[in-house]
């Protein structure tokens, strides 16, 4: 199977079980997806965010995608639980096209880490 069709064939796994969990089986597309991850990485699952950390959350959950690929790095957790990360290196210019395939191929690399598809 090519790189390009596992991929695909991933990312459906991965929208399929996030949007039967959280969209009532309508599709989530890569945004909410995003929105999601920086959720479960914050920890607090109860809580109803504002808008700023709502953008705060997608920023953690970029930062966390991209750490295996060199961009970020951890640094610490702040006292209120939130995670903070440090560039590393300056994120490439990219095509829409080009980013929705790294941020794709991350996501289902996040996924695989957690053993939640195969």
């Amino acid at each position: 199977m090519s790189r390009d069709t596992l991929l695909k064939k991933r990312w459906e796994a991965v929208v399929e079980k996030l949007s039967s969990k959280f969209a009532d089986g309508d599709p989530l597309d890569l945004d909410s997806i995003v929105y999601l991850i920086g959720v479960q990485e914050l920890g607090q699952l109860d809580k109803k965010f504002k808008k700023d950390e709502k953008v705060n959350l997608i920023h953690i959950a970029i930062c966390r995608l991209l750490e295996p690929y060199g961009y970020y790095k951890f640094d610490f957790v702040d006292d209120d639980g939130w995670p903070h990360y440090t560039i590393i290196e300056e994120l490439p210019t990219l095509k829409p096209g080009e980013q929705s395939v790294l941020m794709k191929e991350a996501i289902v690399t996040y996924f695989l880490e957690k053993e939640l598809i195969d």
